[in-house]
């Protein structure tokens, strides 16, 4: 699944009259970024949710060659990155499924990052396992981390005024149990990754590439140039 129905407010005013989704970085859609690792890693098929400018998306896919595209339509409510999800489940079916932000970019390291989350991902002892990038040495990414890890890899949310050394890179694995009993209403991912926390079912896989952060228009430059270098 690949999330395209936010707002995109702290892209404005590039998202004024498009959706970010549709921001260009290097000369193409942020989502299309997305749909090539999705590709790459061989999913045939990928729900897309939208609602912002949803017209505008929805022609964009209707180009997609690859994978075949399933629109999850949240005109009329948004129902953030959870609900957005819940909604989608009947597409999505009962395996594990990859779950990627319209905006996550990317450079690969040694191998893939998607298969890198396939190999590692054990069902027996995880809900949701994400890809992380490491504060330090991400581009455009001025925050104060999200994730502590263990060795085992389970993840531990940053305290108050902590630093961590680890932020959610924008691609994760998730079961579909772990939506279990939850309404189709707005909530955010945020809800279920602590509860699969406390449960110590929540697991992190570090990205060793290069993770571009594409947050307000200021960053676009910064990745353009990152690209380039590849």
């Amino acid at each position: 699944m690949i999330m395209a129905a936010g707002l995109g407010r702290r892209m404005l005013p590039l998202t004024e009259d498009r959706p970010k989704p549709l921001v260009e970085v290097g000369g193409r859609p942020l989502i299309a970024y997305s749909l090539d690792r999705i590709a790459q890693a061989g999913v045939e098929r990928a729900v897309v949710n939208v609602h912002y400018c949803a017209d505008q998306i929805e022609a964009f896919l209707g180009g997609v060659g690859q994978p075949d595209i399933v629109v999850s339509n949240e005109r009329d409510r948004l129902l953030d990155t959870g609900g957005g999800i819940v909604r989608a489940l009947p597409e999505l079916g009962e395996d594990p499924f990859f779950i990627l932000n319209s905006d996550a970019i990317w450079i690969e390291g040694a191998e893939p990052a998607l298969e890198r989350l396939r190999a590692r991902w054990d069902e027996d002892a995880m809900d949701c396992l994400m890809l992380l990038a490491a504060t330090a040495t991400s581009i455009g990414y001025t925050g104060y981390g999200d994730f502590h890890m263990d060795p085992d890899g389970r993840l531990f949310r940053r305290g108050e005024g902590e630093v961590a050394p680890f932020t959610f890179a924008g691609a994760y694995l998730v079961h579909p149990r772990l939506f279990a009993g939850m309404a189709e209403e707005p909530f955010s991912m945020n809800l279920l990754w602590d509860r699969a926390a406390a449960r110590g079912r929540l697991y992190g896989l570090r990205h060793d590439g290069v993770w571009l952060h594409v947050g307000t228009p200021d960053a676009i430059a910064a990745a353009e140039t990152a690209l380039k270098d590849l």
